[in-house]
């Protein structure tokens, strides 16, 4: 048996032998990614960031554990959880922090972790992570969390992969309202003040709902909360009418090492997948993300194609010149391209 076809079977060795070949870029992990792409598209994609410190991991960790055992007398799901984990500045491998404090999932069947390195790639996501999350739906797991590193602004990337975002925050972190500053409040689908239980939650808190009244004022007046009601607090009602298509981020308070409030941001989690193909915007973002992976895979197919048109003494000679200050940026990006696609080349 192959290692697709170990993965359609659910086998975990096998799994886990094909995320390392999708990771290394091998040929035959391309290829395995060919075959399964037919599989996928049904996972439920949930994104974690945040800033370094808030308690993601740990958070992941009660959220997969309730997932796993829920309490409403729903069916346990599959979870698989990827965690992004800085780069070792020696081997280049992830420092497997998540490992570590996710223990308690281990010996589980239904729960799949992976840690993969970020390798030095920006937005918080390894180059390679939307490839092992498609190898993730298409093994069967039910709900993706996909956790970054934790780097700041350029987290947004990881609206681009997910239907679900979650931001988290911890009181005491220095400025309350950091999380806007750094550009990643208005990714949010959910906003969680985790480690509530420490002093200055209510700032933090407050901070928050300020920032989301003056982004959506009309919505925050009329009680239209993320489905949430008045204060933003998550009522249990139906679904609002399909006309009303804006989702207002409730913000959710968690101590997450005590497993205080996942049940309510597990509740958030459903009702914003619901909100999604209820309005139609599951397929939108679901295009989006094809779209952006689309475009991530031409821009490194077309950079290795050029690449192995051009000799490195070619690609040394252009630097020296724009050092020099002979050419502009512009120009040499051009002549570097015209050398690539010069027909004497053999």
């Amino acid at each position: 048996m192959n290692l697709v076809e170990g993965v359609l079977a659910g086998e975990r060795l096998a799994l886990a032998r094909l995320i390392t070949q999708v990771e290394n870029g091998s040929p035959e992990g391309r290829d395995a990614l060919n075959r399964l792409f037919s599989y996928t598209g049904r996972a439920h994609l949930i994104g974690v960031t945040g800033s370094p410190g808030t308690g993601k991991s740990s958070l992941v960790n009660q959220l997969a554990r309730a997932y796993r055992h829920p309490m409403d007398g729903r069916q346990p799901v599959k979870v698989a959880v990827v965690a992004i984990d800085p780069s070792s500045p020696f081997t280049g491998g992830a420092l497997l922090g998540d490992r570590v404090r996710m223990r308690d999932l281990a010996g589980d069947p239904g729960v799949f972790v992976r840690s993969m390195a970020s390798r030095g790639a920006l937005g918080g996501l390894s180059r390679s992570t939307a490839a092992v999350v498609q190898v993730l739906d298409a093994a069967g797991f039910d709900k993706i969390f996909i956790e970054t590193v934790g780097a700041g602004q350029s987290e947004v990337d990881i609206a681009r992969l997910a239907h679900t975002t979650l931001v988290v925050e911890a009181p005491g972190l220095g400025d309350d309202i950091q999380a806007i500053k750094a550009g990643i409040l208005e990714i949010a689908d959910i906003l969680i003040v985790n480690k509530a239980d420490r002093p200055g939650v209510e700032n933090t808190e407050r901070a928050l709902r300020s920032m989301l009244e003056l982004a959506h004022p009309e919505q925050m007046q009329m009680g239209s909360c993320g489905r949430g009601g008045h204060g933003n607090k998550p009522r249990t009602g139906t679904l609002p009418a399909l006309e009303d298509q804006i989702w207002i981020p409730p913000v959710l308070r968690t101590v997450a090492m005590q497993g205080s409030g996942t049940q309510e941001v597990l509740a958030a989690i459903e009702r914003h997948a619901a909100h999604l193909r209820e309005t139609g915007e599951w397929q939108a973002r679901e295009r989006e993300r094809l779209e952006s992976d689309l475009n991530n895979l031409l821009q490194a197919i077309l950079v290795a194609r050029w690449r192995e048109g051009v000799s490195d003494a070619e690609l040394q000679d252009i630097v020296s010149r724009l050092q020099d200050r002979d050419l502009s940026p512009y120009q040499a990006a051009e002549q570097l391209l015209d050398l690539a696609e010069s027909p004497n080349k053999v």
